[in-house]
């Protein structure tokens, strides 16, 4: 999603309250989602379109004290609400990131793991993101995102394998891909 394709006030706050219900962890796991995606202790993961943060602190705990979440969204009350969740649970190992899925600011070859989870609702522009995660992961990096009802393999896949990923599977609801080696 762009900048100019921010999503309103009202419609972030309504996605908020119900990814604040605790009763959503009955239907959606995040712990067992996340570790499907390959996360692990000590990794720099990239989370992009973190909304209220529902798989941001459990992701950060899976990471651990040497790990690092890059928490991204390019609506602010998301930013807020992801700080707000930093400072009650005290982890220190969250950096949030206020900009456009395009334009990270992050290094190249700094993450191990990005993540999409809930953001991919279909393939129309998904081209510029994929290729700002290209550059951001690290050689061996990985790509997961997480099935939709909007979303099939056989939309995705293909759209992805042609930004520079390679398809490895699925597991749990989680679309695999790694980095494909480019000469550089």
């Amino acid at each position: 999603m762009s900048k100019s394709e921010k999503m309103p006030d009202f419609a972030f706050r309504i996605m908020a309250l119900i990814h604040d219900n605790p009763f959503l962890w009955i239907f959606k796991e995040p712990y067992k989602s996340l570790k499907a995606a390959g996360l692990k202790p000590g990794q720099n993961v990239l989370e992009i379109g973190c909304g209220p943060g529902f798989f941001t602190i459990p992701a950060a705990k899976i990471v651990g004290k040497k790990g690092v979440v890059y928490a991204l969204d390019n609506h602010p009350l998301a930013i807020e609400s992801v700080q707000k969740k930093v400072k009650k649970e005290e982890t220190g190992n969250i950096d949030t990131i206020l900009a456009d899925a395009t334009s990270t600011g992050l290094p190249d070859k700094n993450t191990d793991v990005t993540f999409l989870f809930g953001f991919v609702h279909h393939t129309v522009g998904l081209e510029n993101i994929f290729s700002e995660i290209y550059r951001v992961l690290k050689p061996e990096g990985l790509l997961a995102i997480e099935k939709t009802p909007w979303l099939s393999e056989k939309k995705l896949v293909p759209v992805v394998e042609r930004n520079g990923f390679i398809y490895s599977g699925n597991q749990k609801r989680v679309f695999l891909f790694t980095k494909e080696k480019r000469e550089e």
